[in-house]
C-alpha cells in the first residue's frame, strides 16, 4: 500500500495568464502562481487543489478533466453564460435547448453541462 500525505491532480494549458484570468475571474476560484510559474487552483469546499502548468504543445483532453458540483444546474448555466462562457453540445447526447443533459429526469445520473477553458480543456457543472 502506498503511504502518502495527500494527492492532487494537474493538467496542461496553453497560456498561464489567460488561464489564471479564466479560473480566477470567470469561475471565481482562488488561484495562485507558484515559484515555477504553475497555477495552483483551490477547488471549492474541501481544500483540494489542482495544478495548471504551461505546455507549448498542449493538446486538450477529449474527456472532462474537472467537474464542479452545484446545487442548481440552471443557475450555474446562467452564471456561466453571464460570464461569456458557452456550453458545449455533443452529437448524440440528449441535451436540452440550454445544453444541459437532464440525467435526473431520466434516472440516468446527474444533470450535467460541459464547457471549455481557454485551452480547450473540458470542464463541467453537475447537479445531483
Amino acid at each position: 500500500m502506498l503511504t502518502t500525505d495527500h494527492g492532487f491532480s494537474g493538467f496542461s494549458v496553453t497560456d498561464i495568464d489567460e488561464s489564471r484570468r479564466f479560473y480566477q475571474d470567470v469561475l471565481g476560484l482562488e488561484v495562485s502562481t507558484n515559484e515555477m510559474g504553475i497555477l495552483d487552483i483551490a477547488l471549492p469546499a474541501g481544500g483540494a487543489h489542482v495544478l495548471a502548468y504551461p505546455k507549448e504543445d498542449h493538446v486538450p483532453a477529449v474527456f472532462t478533466i474537472l467537474n464542479f458540483a452545484v446545487d442548481d444546474i440552471d443557475r450555474a448555466v446562467d452564471e456561466l453564460e453571464a460570464a461569456g462562457v458557452a456550453l458545449e453540445r455533443y452529437e448524440g447526447m440528449p441535451q436540452d435547448e440550454r445544453g444541459v443533459l437532464r440525467g435526473k429526469a431520466a434516472n440516468r445520473g446527474p444533470d450535467i453541462a460541459w464547457f471549455l477553458d481557454p485551452s480547450g480543456n473540458i470542464l463541467s457543472v453537475l447537479s445531483d
